[in-house]
């Protein structure tokens, strides 16, 4: 039996968060859904997950400084977790923003699907 991915997506939006849901578990990947930043490390202090997709402009703590505290875990495996940022507004930052912040790809809105999976399949091989 093969091993079920793991997928946590940070997502304020009910009808992104929900329609990457379906594409995902239509994939055969597990799926975490949380609305901000916080939650994200809340999660993760007790779960293991192969990837992070995180919105950028989300409520409590925003997806930018969440990927930067990820970096920092003191859980090193967690440290290293492939993170996939989500943006409606990617001209506010540049690919250099999210290297920094330490994203590995970054999607826009409205989410293309099948670059959605390509990203995830990529990222968890």
């Amino acid at each position: 039996m093969s091993y079920t991915k793991r997928v946590l997506i940070a997502e304020d939006s009910s009808v992104i968060q929900n329609l990457a849901r379906k594409i995902l578990e239509f994939q055969h990947y597990e799926i975490t859904s949380v609305k901000n930043g916080e939650q994200v490390l809340q999660l993760l202090e007790k779960e293991d997950f192969d990837i992070i997709l995180l919105d950028i402009n989300m409520p409590v703590m925003d997806g930018m400084e969440c990927a930067r505290s990820i970096r920092k875990l003191p859980d090193e495996k967690k440290a290293k977790t492939p993170i996939v940022a989500i943006t409606g507004n990617a001209k506010n930052y540049s690919d250099e923003d999210f290297k920094e912040a330490g994203f590995d790809d970054a999607l826009m809105k409205p989410l293309n699907f099948d670059r959605l999976v390509e990203v995830v399949a990529h990222l968890t091989e």
